[in-house]
């Protein structure tokens, strides 16, 4: 009898088979629609940013839920699985930024499909988040079969499709109309749809290329070798400062300044020496990436803007392990929470486990001025050449001469500014620049009389040019960091760096106009007469053939062929 079921009283009560493909009414389906229709409207204008990513995430959405009902004709089955990915997109990139301060990407999806240890890992030390996304996918399975059956609707294709059109269509307008997705959009912004959506045409090309990382598809060559490192004696401290923001206003006749100024930013051989970055204004941690990877954040393409976190673990020749090999103890010193933007999992992955953030040092502020984290260096210096013979690398990062320049900084201390009728932002920058100068030469004579037995080799870069330089670019004075796009001839990243000794002296620097950046740290190993790697011999056979130049060599295969080769050596994954 399927038609029926007995009562445990035993009448039998028929519930025919009909009961079974009974569908939701209509007016049923269109409420329930609408409803969830609100509810997605309501997230995207709350909480997806202004105008223009507001209808570039809402038009997105729009497109993929007629592209389904397109196919399935069922518009609340439909609208109803594509708010279960909405929901899943919201939930995971805020988990993720919980850990890591960054959004999700669709390479994630990609990432984390295609890596089996990763999945193993998120079982291991993520068991609860994991799980929650499979309940979640479960969810939208269910709803799905249940949908299919109940739903009663059935959209003509012609409007489902010609709805798509208007959709993709509006969406491209929005993108063109909200321009090019900035730096620190994944990072903090908080505009996870928009965020993730925009993500896809940059996932689709690293797929198509089959990697992350721009190389020759193959080169037969011999793989590198990752050498022992033999040493005949104790080589140098190194001292690594990153000058947050910090340039030689000499590059630009137009600023009035105390000349003063000029030493700080000098070599031992008295000489300026340029340095050409690949970010402006802000984004610091595509120089620090690039002179700890050695090689340039462009070769990741449209994925360079969190090219630290996609490296995590992937890289295994950066200048920290190449330094840990030669028996030195690596520390970095850090002016802000050590999971900003995913940086201590990259200091970590590169051999830099011992990271003293701004919690650490006992900071009151994310801003404290440069011998503020000179001495803390110092300190930690004191404390290992006490208790162990063997060298320190001390990567110290500064911070006062980070923006906004709108308010005086240590304005209780007299330092020299920009001359009459400079603009006031330039003239808080070089105020700031002042003092990071006199910050500089104190803790260069505080390692002389503290340490007199100990020899140091201290290099310095900036890291970008600081925004008080745009209206010189030729941009509006009201235009942010991430507005301002330069080509890498610009004059706007060129900063410099310098190459000091402290009872040590240091060997003579390349006689190159300017450096691009991913050279610095085979500059640094080469200054500290350490022996050099293969894959570091070969970056300085690179740097003389291509004049200092990196991206832009005019030897580009060259290049190519390199990275080929750090990637067939395993010194770099780029999948």
């Amino acid at each position: 009898m399927s038609a029926e079921l007995v009562h445990r009283t035993g009448s039998p009560i028929l519930i025919g088979t009909h009961a079974l493909d009974r569908k939701l009414s209509a007016s049923a389906v269109w409420y329930a629609t609408s409803a969830i229709a609100v509810g997605l409207a309501y997230y995207h204008w709350c909480y997806e940013g202004w105008r223009d990513t507001i209808i570039f995430a809402g038009a997105i959405t729009a497109a993929l839920i007629f592209a389904l009902t397109f196919v399935s004709r069922r518009i609340l089955f439909s609208i109803t699985l594509i708010a279960l990915l909405v929901a899943t997109i919201v939930i995971a990139a805020d988990v993720k930024q919980h850990y890591v301060e960054m959004v999700l990407h669709a390479y994630d999806v990609v990432f984390y499909l295609t890596s089996w240890s990763t999945i193993v890992f998120l079982w291991v030390d993520h068991r609860s988040l994991l799980l929650a996304l499979l309940a979640m996918i479960a969810v939208a399975i269910v709803s799905g079969l249940v949908l299919w059956h109940f739903d009663s609707s059935r959209v003509p294709r012609r409007f489902s499709g010609g709805l798509f059109v208007l959709c993709v269509a509006l969406s491209m307008g929005a993108s063109y109309a909200k321009g090019e997705r900035g730096n620190t959009q994944f990072y903090w912004d908080h505009l996870y749809v928009s965020s993730f959506y925009s993500s896809w045409s940059e996932t689709l090309q690293t797929l198509w290329k089959g990697q992350l990382f721009d190389a020759l598809k193959s080169q037969p060559m011999p793989p590198f070798k990752i050498p022992t490192c033999a040493l005949n004696r104790k080589p140098p401290h190194i001292i690594l400062i990153h000058q947050e923001s910090a340039f030689p206003p000499s590059y630009f006749s137009e600023i009035s300044y105390d000349h003063r100024l000029d030493p700080f930013f000098k070599s031992f051989d008295g000489r300026l020496h340029k340095l050409r970055v690949e970010t402006y204004g802000g984004a610091s941690w595509l120089t620090e990436f690039s002179v700890l990877a050695g090689v340039s954040s462009y070769s990741f393409g449209g994925m360079r803007t969190f090219v630290q976190s996609l490296m995590q673990g992937k890289i295994h020749d950066a200048v920290p392990q190449v330094l840990a090999r030669c028996g030195y103890h690596n520390s970095v010193f850090y002016p802000v929470p050590k999971a900003f933007v995913s940086n201590d999992r990259f200091y970590t992955s590169v051999g830099m486990p011992e990271i003293f953030d701004y919690r650490a040092q006992g900071a009151k502020r994310f801003d404290e001025r440069d011998r503020f984290y000179y001495a803390n260096a110092l300190n930690d210096i004191e404390r290992h050449i006490a208790l162990s013979n063997s060298p320190l690398f001390t990567f110290v990062i500064t911070s006062a001469t980070h923006l906004p320049y709108t308010k005086t900084y240590e304005p209780n201390v007299q330092v020299s500014g920009g001359g009459p009728g400079t603009d006031p932002e330039m003239n808080e920058y070089l105020r700031r620049l002042g003092l990071a100068h006199m910050d500089y030469d104190e803790f260069r004579t505080a390692l002389s009389k503290r340490f007199p037995g100990e020899r140091f080799l201290i290099v310095q870069y900036g890291d970008h040019q600081p925004i008080a330089t745009r209206t010189l670019l030729g941009f509006d004075a009201t235009s942010f960091a991430e507005d301002i796009k330069l080509t890498p001839e610009s004059r706007g990243l060129l900063t410099y760096y310098s190459v000091d000794g402290v009872n040590y002296d240091p060997p003579s620097l390349p006689e190159i106009d300017v450096l691009d950046v991913p050279y610095l740290g085979t500059i640094m190993l080469q200054a500290a007469r350490l022996p050099l790697p293969d894959s570091y011999q070969e970056r300085l056979r690179l740097l003389a053939l291509c004049q200092g130049r990196y991206f832009t060599c005019t030897k580009s295969q060259e290049i190519l062929a390199f990275h080929r080769r750090l990637m067939d050596s395993g010194l770099i994954e780029a999948r």
